[in-house]
């Protein structure tokens, strides 16, 4: 009896876990495993212009994307900005999230509190907020040239640099976060053992902190990694239309050229390709530091 008490409950409890599960779990399968199927179906339809599109089963959108250069360029353009924002958010945001983790101060909160402020404006406002910046008679420029650095404006808007800043400003909160709430779980002695070890600073990080701090660094990254490579506000108002990236590509073709079965085709490669490599990226660093 008092065995079988103890496993009724147990039992009771992974029910109620169960059924709290079901719901979220019917709210994703409808609201989004199902558009995903629905857009997966269209992506195999026929487009002829006049009539939106033809029910079939055909790659055509597929192999139109993977023959064509110009879409090629624009999916490895896309990947290049998502890796160069990544890798800086990376390098930024570490020793951000570092000093915010180990700090005993009161202003604590209120640093992160600045640093979570910017979520709460959109990125299209950011982005104008840039374009204000970067324009040839913007703040930077007339910056410049009021302290005689430069003659002539500089060519920032309307280029990748401009897109790259534009994304890094807005994921680069998403990265301080999540490290600052994993390095606050590695115990602060552990460092402490290894400085009085011998270890310099350098060798600590490397061997110690790096490591113990993966988890935050590996989602971090993955979470940048997605935003920048499905980024659409940014790269239309700082890259302009000259500047192609996937998210934008696939509007392009829903909105403006009303071609459903390429545009369902584009967002599934976008997808695969982002999933891929955030798969194969994990499955390295994972048995780098195994």
């Amino acid at each position: 009896m008092s065995t079988a008490a103890p496993e009724a409950v147990a039992g009771a409890r992974t029910g109620l876990a169960g059924a709290l599960v079901v719901p979220a779990t019917i709210f994703v399968a409808i609201g989004l495993l199902g558009p995903i199927a629905i857009l997966f179906r269209y992506s195999l339809n026929q487009f002829i212009p006049g009539q939106f599109m033809v029910d079939g089963l055909t790659i055509e959108n597929y192999v139109k994307f993977f023959t064509d250069s110009y879409y090629l360029n624009v999916l490895l353009r896309t990947v290049r900005v998502a890796v160069i924002c990544t890798v800086a958010c990376l390098i930024m945001g570490f020793p951000l999230a570092y000093v915010l983790a180990r700090m005993q101060s009161r202003f604590k909160n209120l640093l992160i509190m600045l640093v979570v402020l910017p979520l709460f404006v959109g990125n299209a406002v950011r982005a104008a907020g840039w374009m204000t910046a970067f324009g040839s008679k913007g703040a930077l420029n007339a910056s410049l040239m009021g302290l005689g650095l430069i003659d002539h404006p500089i060519e920032i808007m309307f280029t990748e640099n401009a897109v790259l800043i534009g994304i890094v400003a807005v994921n680069l909160p998403f990265m301080v976060l999540t490290l600052q709430s994993v390095i606050e779980g590695i115990p602060r002695n552990v460092e402490e053992a290894a400085f009085s070890l011998g270890a310099g600073p350098a060798a600590m990080f490397r061997r110690v902190l790096w490591p113990l701090a993966l988890p935050g660094i590996l989602a971090g990254t993955i979470l940048t990694f997605i935003l920048a490579m499905n980024a659409y506000a940014t790269p239309v108002l700082l890259g302009g239309p000259k500047f192609q990236m996937m998210g934008p590509l696939v509007y392009g073709q829903f909105a403006q050229q009303n071609n459903w079965p390429f545009g369902g085709a584009i967002s599934f490669i976008l997808m695969t390709a982002t999933i891929v490599l955030t798969v194969a990226a994990h499955l390295i660093v994972q048995r780098r530091y195994r």
